[in-house]
């Protein structure tokens, strides 16, 4: 088997920077380099026969592992299958052509989707670290780690405000009637019933805003008008439900990985059973059909825009959650030898046919309120984002004359189960991260300072001005800078540790090949179409901007401020990384900085052992002086 015997080819010569290497930064103390005794070849290379190796005690306790292997897949599915399925894709394809979108998100999800998925599993499980210290890899690089840790806080503390404001509307929902179906004199006199089916236009030319609208934006946010005078006091309501998220957050991580694993059966699997639900009262619905048709049209002049193109990768980002370190997280739990391969297609497959699943719902819901409403055009009666799953929703859910408590309740329960399942995924790569750096905290202790700073943090969005914090802070500390450190992520990998090293690592690991779509797409496609994509957006860069309202230009001071804490965390670990080390000349410095640590491997002592006598011993056979063209071919397909 390739685990007890694995024949490895050297693709980078023992003083190369990046290419593949196999050359460590030092040998472990089990090995020294006079153990081994060369033999000449007949390629003018050299043979080593490797000695017996000692294993040493590791300095830590093995890391925990998954109960079983279907609470992995299922923890993978329920941090993957989150709120990007059900409000941001229907809307995103929605503007982007339709039917149509659906092919470049299907290109993008295969060639950049999966190649970086199954990476970080591979990586992640190969070396049992978390989203830093896989690094170890290629220290120099570690920077891109605490990045992404930086960025998963930002998305975890608003997606928590999210969560509380689900829990707002899940209370609401056992109202009767909706207290979102009826207007109230305190709103808006322009205001008309979301619960009655006519056109707010039917009887008067001036403007009417549905009840459901002004529910979500005086009632649940009082949102402002602009942030002027400020974000203005937290929400007393808003605070209260924010305590509920953060509390099932604590609670299902008081033993780490052990107690979110159990968790994981239902955070995957209910969602489903809601879904079903929908399906089947949206397809039961006068108008349905339109709706669904209305998408399902595709508008193929946008096809070739390459705004359709950037949509479909930051769609990929959000969906399936990678570049963030919480995959790397997930899979660094993993036995040795689990299958990852398997759990990548069945993630894949199931995110993107959640996705369209969720996108017949919504039409269907969609078409519906078209239908009752009596509108030419469905984009009319279409919001995105927050505002598709707490006002359009809300707004057709209000006209069903068949238990509209039910299915707001329903609805509202599943898109905080959503949210929770994502929630726990980023909070238990904090978590690792902490824990790998002082492995004697207790899991519940760090759960609860977590939880603790997550809440305190997510206040801020219960302000009247925290939409426009929540939209600011993803573009310019979440969104922007997973896409630079993606870059970065994906250089590390394939070109400074090596296409080639990854696939006979996998050999090691799991006894298989590695095919050629792999290879390409690690080694040429993934990286540069994601730095096409970088580079558009860069080239096509406007101010944020909130549903027409510019910021100050202190804002936006403070907004690059955010961006350039997380991106610089790159340059500055790499310093480091360097006056770190010892060697006499700045070059051999920089160098080792750009290889693996000594320790770099399996977990277990055992097969890290078998690792690194198979690394050195296979290292001597890669002939010297060969040109760079020929090093770059190698890496990809030796």
């Amino acid at each position: 088997m390739a685990r007890s015997n694995p024949a490895y080819v050297h693709d980078g010569d023992p003083q190369d920077l990046g290419f593949g290497h196999n050359y460590h930064e030092k040998l472990p103390s089990t090995i020294s380099a006079e153990s081994f005794s060369k033999q000449p070849i007949q390629n003018g290379t050299t043979k080593d026969t490797a000695p017996a190796m000692s294993v040493s005690k590791p300095n830590k306790a093995l890391r925990d592992k998954w109960g079983k292997d279907i609470e992995f897949l299922l923890s993978c599915i329920a941090l993957s299958v989150g709120l990007g399925n059900v409000w941001r894709f229907p809307f995103t394809a929605l503007e982007n052509g339709g039917g149509a979108f659906v092919i470049p998100y299907l290109i993008v999800l295969l060639l950049v989707g999966r190649p970086i998925y199954y990476l970080e599993m591979l990586i992640g499980q190969f070396s049992s670290r978390g989203a830093i210290e896989v690094y170890d890899a290629a220290p120099a690089m570690r920077g891109i780690g605490y990045g992404q840790i930086y960025s998963t806080f930002i998305v975890m503390t608003y997606y928590a405000s999210i969560m509380g404001i689900t829990v707002r509307y899940l209370i609401a929902s056992f109202g009767d009637p909706l207290p979102w179906g009826e207007c109230r004199d305190s709103w808006n006199a322009t205001c008309i019933d979301s619960s009655l089916a006519v056109n707010s236009a039917e009887n008067t030319t001036e403007k009417k805003i549905s009840s459901a609208e002004l529910f979500f934006e005086v009632e649940v946010l009082n949102e402002t008008p602009s942030l002027d005078d400020g974000i203005g006091t937290p929400n007393w309501k808003l605070v209260v439900c924010l305590l509920v998220p953060w509390t099932c957050i604590c609670l299902i991580l008081i033993k780490g990985i052990k107690s979110s694993g159990k968790a994981s059966y239902f955070l995957a699997i209910f969602p489903y059973i809601v879904m079903l639900v929908l399906l089947i009262r949206a397809c039961t619905l006068e108008g349905a059909n339109k709706g669904m048709l209305y998408f399902i049209k595709p508008q193929w002049d946008r096809i070739l825009e390459a705004k359709v193109w950037y949509a479909a990768v930051t769609q990929v980002f959000f969906s399936l959650t990678v570049c963030f370190g919480n995959v790397l997280m997930y899979s660094s739990y993993n036995r040795f030898s689990n299958n990852v391969y398997r759990d990548v297609t069945i993630v894949s497959i199931l995110d993107t046919c959640t996705s369209l699943l969720a996108e017949l719902i919504v039409f269907g819901v969609v078409g519906h309120l078209a239908h009752a409403l009596n509108a030419p055009d469905i984009d009319k009666v279409v919001r995105g984002g927050p505002g598709l799953a707490f006002i359009t929703y809300p707004d057709a859910i209000a006209k069903f004359k068949f238990w509209p408590q039910f299915f707001a309740i329903a609805f509202f329960l599943m898109l905080f189960v959503l949210g929770i399942g994502s929630n726990v995924g980023m909070a238990t790569t904090i978590m690792t991260v902490v824990r790998d750096r002082f492995p004697h905290l207790r899991a519940w202790r760090v759960a609860l300072v977590i939880a603790v700073i997550g809440y305190s943090v997510g206040i801020i969005y219960t302000t009247p001005g925290g939409q426009y914090l929540l939209d600011f802070l993803d573009f310019y500390g979440a969104s922007f800078v997973a896409l630079v450190l993606a870059v970065f992520e994906m250089l590390t990998f394939a070109w400074i540790y090596g296409v080639g090293r990854i696939c006979r690592d996998i050999e090691f690991m799991l006894g298989i090949k590695t095919g050629l779509y792999w290879r390409l797409c690690w080694g040429f496609i993934t990286p540069t179409m994601l730095t096409a994509i970088l580079v558009y957006h860069i080239a096509t860069y406007k101010p944020f901007t909130f549903n027409g309202y510019v910021f100050t230009s202190g804002m936006y001071a403070f907004g690059w401020c955010v961006f350039a804490v997380g991106v610089l965390q790159l340059p500055c670990w790499a310093v480091y990384a360097v006056l770190k080390r010892k060697e006499p000349s700045w070059k051999n410095r920089i160098l080792s900085c750009f290889r693996p640590l000594h320790h770099w491997g399996p977990e277990d002592p055992e097969l890290n052992a078998k690792y690194h006598e198979s690394v050195y011993k296979y290292d001597q056979t890669v002939p010297v002086g060969r040109s760079l063209l020929r090093k770059m071919v190698d890496n990809v397909f030796q």
